[in-house]
């Protein structure tokens, strides 16, 4: 390639970068990024049968823990 496409390509995308960290700076500065009640909203909008399956999917993870934990106290460990 000539010296002058590699120019042209380095210009091009220096400004490309430019663009876009001036965005980001953009998008920041406007709050564009904060969400703070994106979780409060969520749980708002739920309707009861999702959070109910939610409160027996966990109850379902904590018992199948407990179980294990159990299980591993109950063997008797031996180191040799």
């Amino acid at each position: 390639m000539s010296s002058w496409v590699i120019g042209m390509m380095l210009g091009v995308s220096i400004f490309l970068g430019s663009i876009a960290v001036v965005a980001l700076i953009w998008a920041i500065k406007k709050g564009q990024f904060d969400d703070s009640e994106h979780f409060l909203n969520a749980v708002k909008f739920d309707s009861t049968d999702d959070l109910n399956d939610a409160y027996k999917k966990e109850q379902r993870v904590k018992e199948l823990k407990d179980k294990k934990k159990e299980s591993l106290r109950k063997k008797d460990y031996r180191p040799e």
